[in-house]
């Protein structure tokens, strides 16, 4: 039976078709999932994908937080159901407090858009097992309120139990605290980063490399031979 793996689509999700398109490459089928859905159609994934949910009004990811869709999620993704969020829906996971940590506006408070090297940190997650630890990869980053933030205390215990996902290399494009570029919960079913990995799924698009592949080919496998 083939893998279903949920995708959201907000009002202002940019990267819901881009995000479909990334989980069918890699053999899953993508189900549409709308913000007003309360329920999740039996997926055995989720995506949250990039953009602006709701105009990113009152705060990045704090309205989309609320969404019908949002309270079975959290109900199933704290009972282990595998979740990415991407950019804006790393900041949903944050508001929704299934990560810790929240999400500033770029230090420079500019707009950014750049490929963006990364170090895969953890290769134990559900959407990172097709990595292997240490792994240095290019990946699209587009974003404004991409600064990862957390008190020393979440810091500390973060990088102690290993769930600094991702980690940003040669340059830090917005300040994130210790050059975090993603993180997951204490079970590695929720992940969230800043990135963009369906960007990053065939030669002729985004940085002409296949780097985020992994991710979506990562929870395939995971959920075949779950």
């Amino acid at each position: 039976m083939t893998a279903r793996i949920g995708v959201v689509t907000f009002p202002g999700s940019l990267d819901d078709r881009d995000t479909q398109r990334a989980i069918r490459i890699a053999g899953a089928e993508p189900v549409a999932l709308w913000h007003k859905d309360k329920d999740l159609k039996q997926v055995d994934a989720v995506v949250l994908c990039g953009g602006f949910s709701y105009g990113d009004y009152l705060r990045a990811g704090a309205i989309a937080r609320f969404s019908p869709v949002m309270e079975p999620l959290i109900e199933q993704a704290k009972s282990g159901l595998p979740v990415l969020g991407i950019c804006n829906g790393f900041q949903i996971l944050t508001e929704a407090h299934l990560l810790p940590g929240t999400m500033l506006r770029n230090n420079h408070l500019h707009f950014i858009c750049r490929d963006q090297k990364l170090r895969v940190e953890n290769d134990r997650t559900a959407w990172t097992s097709d990595y292997s630890a240490g792994q240095e990869i290019h990946i699209p980053l587009k974003n404004i309120d991409g600064q990862y933030v957390a008190d020393e205390r979440t810091l500390d215990a973060l990088e102690a139990e290993g769930r600094v996902a991702f980690r940003y290399l040669d340059v830090n494009p917005n300040g994130s605290q210790r050059d975090i570029a993603g993180v997951t919960n204490e079970t590695g079913n929720v992940v969230g980063l800043m990135p963009h990995p369906e960007h990053a799924v065939e030669s002729l698009i985004g940085t002409g490399r296949t780097d985020g592949l992994p991710f979506f080919t990562s929870i395939l496998k995971k959920l075949v031979n779950a």
